[in-house]
């Protein structure tokens, strides 16, 4: 590799460094340096122009050459003087329990006015790699209070579970309600939250700090904020310093972390942004072919350790541009992770929100995270009753659409008054409301009873006659 035109290098030892004066070329948030050897994939760099010092990491090595990524942009540096020291070790992000509680940028620096807290020690961005062997199933029951999710996709102690959203959807304040909601039943005091917002507006971000700091989850939360405005390197980094701090608090501390990262489609335009920079042969959509490895680098940090008692659950959200969910961010993600929680547009139209369309939402997982013991011996019955049923209800809105409500049957004039009690009463929630698996539970039964028992295939006898007709129905 190397990079075209550009000034004399004169390499120097400094503090047992080298630094390299001058750049032969400036590309977007990209500085091209010819001459520098020994020098590592992702290592960190310190860079000097006039008294003003950024930093960055290399973003590719060559022979004879390096590419390095500036976090603060390149707008202010200038090709002559400027010195590029690269420090010999990976880049590194702050971690400690006194995280929990503050608000950082995406390079773990204080943003909220306070002191810096006190840390433990610094570790690489890019996380440890876990031998596979190590790792342990997924299970045990987190509950979000939103009915959609705990009720019939419901999240597991070291899933990956994303939200699809689309522009102009309720996402943020289904992540918010969330982060303020999330508790491990029985093992509170263990739980915490790391947040990390990716290419957001100012607005939005005040409206996450406000939502967290008035319920009170910002005191086992660590909030991460890297805004619309600020350097599209810094975005990159962003999802990777929360999970750092997350991985220490799960493996070392010893809790049990929920990681909700929003958007994930900022990220990849972030990376689509660096990879055109560097010229790189675009893949599908102008993406680069390694898009789904990095994204992989990110979601397969969330798991749980057979010799450690925490575990990392993550909740990305990405926005499907155009709302195709074939898309290739999407589409890769749903590769990589358990599952999926859809969004509707149609359903918030209809006022109906959060707007989870339960039918293409689906936890690979919940199966291992319900049932006796967990939530309740019904659980599976009445949601598999729940999407069978509602999905009848498409079927016989469509029907009705053509030969209007009237010549409708009985028996499909009861699965319209199911469908408006179930839309109504069970994915219908407030963003302050905060539901038990309980009442979810409750509310689903509430909406099954507007239909005759004998339609109710999917749920076992003993079941229907312990909770279907326990309140005379």
């Amino acid at each position: 590799m190397s990079a075209p035109g550009g000034a004399n290098r004169r390499p120097r030892p400094l503090g047992g460094l080298v630094g390299y004066i001058g750049a032969q070329r400036l590309a977007g948030p990209l500085v091209f340096v010819n001459g520098p050897r020994n020098v590592g994939y992702g290592e960190a760099v310190e860079i000097d122009f006039q008294g003003r010092r950024v930093h960055g990491r290399v973003l590719e090595v060559g022979k004879d050459a390096a590419v390095v990524e500036v976090f603060e942009g390149t707008a202010n540096l200038g090709l002559g003087e400027i010195e590029v020291r690269f420090v010999g070790r990976p880049l590194e992000s702050p971690v400690g329990l006194e995280m929990l509680g503050r608000t950082f940028d995406g390079r773990g620096n204080p943003i909220d006015g306070g002191p810096a807290p006190l840390l433990v020690e610094r570790r690489d961005v890019n996380g440890l790699p876990i031998n596979p062997i190590a790792r342990d199933y997924p299970r045990d029951f987190i509950q979000t209070g939103v009915s959609a999710i705990d009720g019939m996709n419901t999240l597991v102690r070291g899933q990956k579970l994303p939200i699809f959203s689309a522009s102009g959807l309720s996402h943020d304040a289904l992540a918010a309600q969330i982060v303020r909601q999330a508790r491990l039943p029985g093992q509170e005091s263990e739980f915490a939250v790391v947040f990390a917002a990716i290419g957001v507006s100012h607005d939005v971000a005040r409206a996450f700090r406000t939502s967290f700091e008035e319920s009170g989850a910002l005191a086992r939360a660590a909030l991460f904020l890297n805004l619309a405005d600020d350097p599209t390197v810094e975005r990159l980094m962003t999802p990777r310093t929360a999970l750092t701090l997350a991985e220490y608090l799960a493996f070392e501390v010893g809790l049990h972390v929920l990681v909700v990262l929003t958007d994930i489609t900022n990220y990849c335009e972030a990376l689509r942004e660096v990879a055109s920079a560097k010229g790189e042969v675009p893949s599908r959509k102008g993406y680069p072919g390694y898009l789904y490895s990095d994204l992989a680098s990110i979601y397969e940090r969330a798991g749980r350790l057979r010799d450690r008692p925490g575990s990392i659950t993550q909740l990305p959200i990405l926005t499907m541009p155009n709302d195709d969910i074939t898309h290739p961010i999407p589409d890769l993600t749903g590769y990589i992770t358990e599952g999926q929680i859809v969004l509707s547009r149609e359903l918030q139209q209809l006022g109906i929100g959060p707007p989870i369309d339960v039918l293409p939402s689906l936890s690979r997982l919940m199966q291992d995270g319900i049932g006796e013991k967990r939530t309740r011996d019904d659980h599976a019955d009445v949601s598999n009753q729940l999407y069978a049923s509602y999905a009848r209800l498409r079927d016989v809105r469509r029907l009705a659409a053509v030969i209007g409500e009237d010549e409708l049957g009985d028996l499909d004039r009861r699965v319209l008054a199911f469908g408006a009690r179930f839309e109504r009463e069970f994915l219908a929630q407030s963003p302050q409301e905060d539901r038990p698996i309980e009442e979810t539970l409750d509310r689903g039964w509430a909406a099954l009873r507007e239909l005759p028992e004998e339609t109710l295939s999917r749920v076992r006898p003993r079941i229907i006659e312990r909770y279907f007709r326990k309140e005379g129905a």
